[in-house]
């Protein structure tokens, strides 16, 4: 697997074995379904408990005896199960850095001691529900409310969330909503078979077909005090979990470029084409050149984030160049596989076409590319550009 210069080569004995079990996982579990399963638009959901005894959920965090594995440990888990699909990624990344780590770090004793075992060995499925049909980059202004019960015990839950990645499979959903006492933004534990709550399928997707999407809709749904996420209030609590789960996506952005290009070279040198292997010509060689220049690139600056992250230096404008910078990377480099191909590209035989859809999706979901410019542009100049 390209790792041009070398940056394997300082990882400690963990984290060679979670990639390589993720990698092995990859070989032998999704590669042989996920072109049916993308054709089909259905996630393999088989292979959610199998993740989940591999210990592919919320491993770097600590509570309720989580190993506490370390950020570079977790990005190449991401990184390996990008290269199978965007939408595996996506549910290990949904359940762990936007599920199981706002109830670890937010929330009580009894609800970290009810969710996270469970979360954890893929026995309950989370999803998170921030993004709303009228309010996609600008969460702030959500219209999802939170009442105080009538009765005095509880809240009583009314709005609608959309794009919801595991949605309609979902045991828990993490929703967060705006309390109508004082208007401020807080997280609650809404399980999805209480009354009112109903997890629709998004179909017809062209994009991500391989993953779970869904709206949650909640119609007077009654949520106890206790499901209430304590340890927080305002937008720093969804904003602190999406930042947790870019940082993931800039590192599985990676695997899926590197699957591309590894597919490309191993087209281009088997490929012949005027007597030889089309591997010979210069235009392939510039294009494979390229891709593992842009790769590399985009893999050093995933391992430097690793580093700030692991020693709590890490800021969210960081996140967003790496977010912004390597799947725009992947999206680039997945046409170019594509183009190599050549008409088989366009094939579920190979991957490049599959990933270059998934692209679609990344590069607008959880900050879209020009949101995360923005953040860029105002961490860099100290004038904001939005509201």
């Amino acid at each position: 697997m390209l790792d041009y210069v070398d940056l394997e080569a300082d990882l400690d004995a963990e984290e060679r074995l979670i990639r390589d079990t993720a990698r092995e996982f990859v070989e032998e579990e999704v590669k042989p379904v996920i072109a049916d399963h993308y054709e089909a638009g259905t996630f393999p959901t088989e292979l959610i408990a199998k993740m989940g005894e591999l210990g592919f959920y919320g491993p770097t965090l600590e509570a309720q005896g989580l190993p506490g594995v370390s950020e570079t440990a977790y990005g190449l888990l991401m990184q390996e199960l990008e290269a199978g699909d965007s939408g595996i990624r996506s549910m290990a990344s949904v359940q762990g850095a936007l599920v199981m780590y706002p109830i670890a770090e937010y929330g009580s004793p009894a609800q970290r001691e009810r969710w996270l075992p469970a979360l954890e060995d893929g026995e309950a499925v989370g999803c998170f529900g921030l993004t709303e049909p009228e309010h996609g980059s600008n969460p702030a202004a959500m219209e999802t409310t939170a009442e105080p019960a009538r009765d005095g015990d509880g809240y009583v839950l009314d709005g609608e969330k959309t794009w919801i990645t595991n949605a309609p499979i979902a045991d828990v959903a993490v929703v967060w909503a705006r309390e109508q006492s004082d208007g401020e933004i807080r997280g609650f534990l809404v399980e999805t078979d209480r009354e009112g709550v109903s997890t629709l399928h998004i179909e017809d997707k062209l994009s991500m077909r391989a993953s779970v999407s869904g709206r949650i809709e909640l119609q007077n749904v009654s949520v106890p005090a206790e499901n209430r996420l304590p340890g927080v209030s305002g937008m720093k609590g969804p904003l602190s979990c999406l930042t947790q789960a870019r940082y993931g996506i800039a590192w599985g952005a990676v695997g899926a470029a590197r699957d591309c290009f590894e597919t490309a070279r191993t087209y281009a040198t088997d490929r012949e084409q005027f007597g030889g292997p089309i591997a010979r010509f210069q235009l392939q060689q510039e294009n494979l050149a390229e891709m593992a220049t842009q790769i590399t690139t985009s893999q050093l600056l995933a391992h430097r984030l690793a580093a700030l992250k692991q020693r709590g230096d890490l800021r969210p404008q960081q996140v967003s160049m790496a977010k912004r910078n390597n799947v725009r990377m992947a999206r680039e480099q997945a046409r170019v596989a594509r183009e190599m191909l050549g008409g088989n590209g366009i094939t579920t035989d190979y991957p490049p076409m599959r990933h270059l859809a998934n692209m679609e999706t990344v590069y607008t979901y959880e900050g879209t590319h020009d949101i995360h410019s923005l953040i860029l542009g105002e961490d860099l100049t100290g004038i904001a550009a939005f509201d």
